[in-house]
């Protein structure tokens, strides 16, 4: 076979989508099935993957300067893909994989991947622009492509059900996490704790954009409810882009820093990130809809307990290794919290089945899947 793989959703900041896109690209590279592999980027094919640590230094001043003006997002809605049609039209040949929703017109082998459709169920996550142009760039892709994939079989439900869709055109791969992301001893972990001002095994941890979704207020509420001295002990760290509509939970960041209990360290590179969860003492991810949820699997993968919401795909990804509780119950939250904190028999078990639960993940499998996908194309 051979595939042309669109590497637009390989930018700054290295979102989810970002680093799924990578790392299903590595096992592709290596896999016998695929005869060629060329990637699609900004209209041209590229036979390299983007530099990862150029991507780190800033995001594209064009697109930074076009999300602010709605008119010329709606241009470039229409435009973009008309241009991708004439880039492609000597490659009809190939099955053309999107990773990130989007396809371009005219390609008659076209598979995308459907992470979730929280701009449908929960529009109000996102600002208007951006419902507004992913709404109608999603609609096309489910009209043109020839198979869908999603990340979860409860987003390939979800979708389903929405929109009328056969069931029988979408496959599910579920993703998994870098083996960056795995249980370390003191003397691994304390160059960088040092580094951080941080102890091991002493503080809470939370990573995801911060965005109305990710629930982060509620966190903080049912922070809140712990005993100060708890909370010093055990403060929170949090670490993420700075996202949409999220000035009330930066100035809460502030005041629980000067009040002792909060750290926050603002959008972190990849390479520093298995290690702060791999230094953490409990992961909490009250996330209010999500289509995988990997930074889930990336904590029981690093031998970290787990509290997170039942929202979503989180008790797919999680089975019975995590305490679980509804994202709005701040109380229940707190609770789970302090249990995840304070109880060394839970922890303990936490910690075991996270691990054992980590192991049926693997980037491998989500190759091997992706392929039998291409192969139904």
């Amino acid at each position: 076979m051979k595939i042309l793989f669109s590497t637009d959703a390989i930018k700054y900041p290295l979102t989810g989508v970002c680093r799924y896109a990578i790392e299903l690209l590595y096992q592709l590279q290596q896999a016998p099935e695929i005869t060629e592999l060329s990637y699609f980027n900004h209209l041209s094919i590229k036979d390299s993957l983007p530099n990862l640590g150029e991507l780190e230094i800033a995001e594209r001043p064009f697109m930074s300067w076009l999300k602010r003006r709605a008119l010329l997002i709606e241009i470039y809605r229409i435009l973009y893909p008309q241009l991708q049609k004439l880039a492609l039209r000597d490659y009809k040949d190939f099955i053309y994989h999107s990773p990130n929703y989007y396809l371009p017109v005219g390609m008659t082998q076209a598979v995308a991947t459907f992470h979730d459709i929280s701009i449908f169920i929960y529009p109000e996550f996102h600002p208007r622009e951006r419902v507004r142009y992913m709404r109608k760039s999603m609609e096309i892709s489910l009209s043109s492509a020839t198979r869908l994939i999603t990340v979860s079989e409860f987003s390939k439900q979800e979708l389903a059900r929405y929109f009328n869709y056969p069931a029988d055109r979408i496959d599910v791969t579920w993703l998994a996490c870098s083996s960056e992301f795995y249980h370390r001893n003191e003397a691994e972990l304390q160059p960088f704790m040092a580094r951080f001002g941080l102890k091991r095994n002493s503080y809470t941890f939370f990573t995801g954009t911060i965005e109305p979704r990710k629930n982060i207020n509620a966190l903080m509420d049912a922070y809140e409810r712990l005993p100060l001295a708890l909370r010093k002990c055990y403060p929170l760290v949090l670490c993420g882009y700075h996202g949409w509509h999220s000035d009330r939970e930066h100035q809460r960041f502030k005041r629980g820093s000067r009040e002792g209990w909060i750290i926050y360290f603002g959008y972190l590179s990849w390479s520093d990130l298995p290690l702060l969860f791999a230094g953490a003492r409990l992961f909490v991810f009250p996330s209010l809809y999500e289509g995988f949820g990997l930074p889930v699997l990336e904590a029981m993968a690093s031998g970290i307990p787990v509290v997170c919401s039942n929202a979503g795909s989180l008790p797919e990804v999680a089975g019975a290794a995590a305490l679980t509780c509804d994202p709005k119950d701040i109380e229940s939250l707190s609770e789970g919290i302090a249990r995840g904190l304070q109880d060394d028999l839970w922890r303990a078990e936490a910690i075991s089945a996270g691990l054992e639960r980590a192991k049926i993940f693997s980037w491998r499998r989500c190759a091997n899947d992706t392929i039998k996908a291409y192969l139904k194309v």
